[in-house]
């Protein structure tokens, strides 16, 4: 945007929250970036704050852009003449709601991509401007997902914002046929079901890295697994699911209700996110342990 022909004239970002382990009271990366480069910050509590709404319309901005923030009420993206765009992570109307890039990956997709809209009263439905279509790669997790959407989006809407000046863009309404949903990612959902085929499994895991992160329980811990890969070799076909059936140098296999799914990557209760190698070197992970 900064390097656009297009004036940001302010920023809308969350309040200054406690992080780290010394809750110290940080900004969003969103408002470091701002103030780096003078741009004018709001920091609201409520987006139906009086006040904030009053300075709002002081900046008499063209147009609003949310990305990836709350969903604005109906006297905040009803201020610009132009209207309120949104930059939605899904080929809306597919993959509506607060997860899109998870399902994606979770759900087994080849394909999704970024979608700029029109905000209006009900949430991810408003008009489509542009689309641009991404391949999904087959070991690609979440946030490797995340970082290409990020670039295409942006650059998506810069595109929106060109023929928004020139007039050229021609809103259209979503297919009520093709809706699917995204909703938000709780703990419940990160607990590892290895009663699936390995593939399923496979992108549980990818669909979940690196944050939150997919979760089974070993001999009573914690272990999330960040990284995977399902295998074709069906060794130790009578193991119950969720059992380790190898254990190698740099990964150990679990059997699925389907298949086998080798492990690379993984975070143990009270530890850092490390290789599976190293895991390995510090823990008694052997043939025959269960994860639950």
């Amino acid at each position: 945007m900064l390097t656009s022909s297009h004036e940001v004239v302010a920023v809308v970002t969350v309040p200054d929250k406690p992080k780290g382990r010394g809750l110290k009271v940080k900004p969003s990366p969103v408002k470091e970036f701002a103030l780096a480069h003078h741009i004018p910050v709001l920091q609201p509590v409520s987006l139906k704050d009086a006040e904030f709404i009053e300075t709002l319309k002081k900046f008499a901005a063209d147009v609003f852009v949310v990305v990836a923030f709350r969903i604005l009420p109906v006297e905040v993206f009803s201020i610009p003449p132009k209207g309120t765009i949104n930059v939605h992570a899904s080929l809306l109307p597919k993959y509506r709601g607060a997860a899109p890039i998870n399902w994606a990956i979770i759900n087994g997709e080849t394909e999704t991509g970024v979608t700029t809209i029109f905000i209006n009263e009900r949430v991810d439905q408003g008009h489509i401007l542009l689309q641009e279509r991404v391949p999904i790669e087959a070991d690609m997790t979440a946030g490797m997902l995340h970082d290409v959407l990020a670039r295409v989006g942006a650059q998506l809407l810069v595109e929106t914002l060109d023929r928004l000046q020139e007039g050229s863009l021609t809103p259209q309404k979503q297919d009520p046929d093709l809706v699917s949903k995204a909703p938000k990612i709780t703990k419940e959902l990160c607990h590892l079901n290895f009663n699936q085929s390995a593939e399923q499994v496979h992108n549980w895991i990818r669909g979940l890295s690196p944050s939150p992160g997919a979760y089974a329980y070993w001999n009573g811990r914690l272990l999330k697994l960040f990284r995977s890969r399902p295998v074709n070799v069906n060794y130790a076909p009578q193991a119950e699911p969720g059992t380790v059936v190898k254990v190698m140098n740099n990964a150990f296999s679990v059997r699925c209700a389907q298949g086998i799914v080798d492990i690379y990557e993984v975070q143990l209760q009270g530890k850092k996110k490390m290789p599976v190698q190293a895991f390995l070197n510090g823990q008694p992970l052997k043939e025959g342990d269960r994860l639950t």
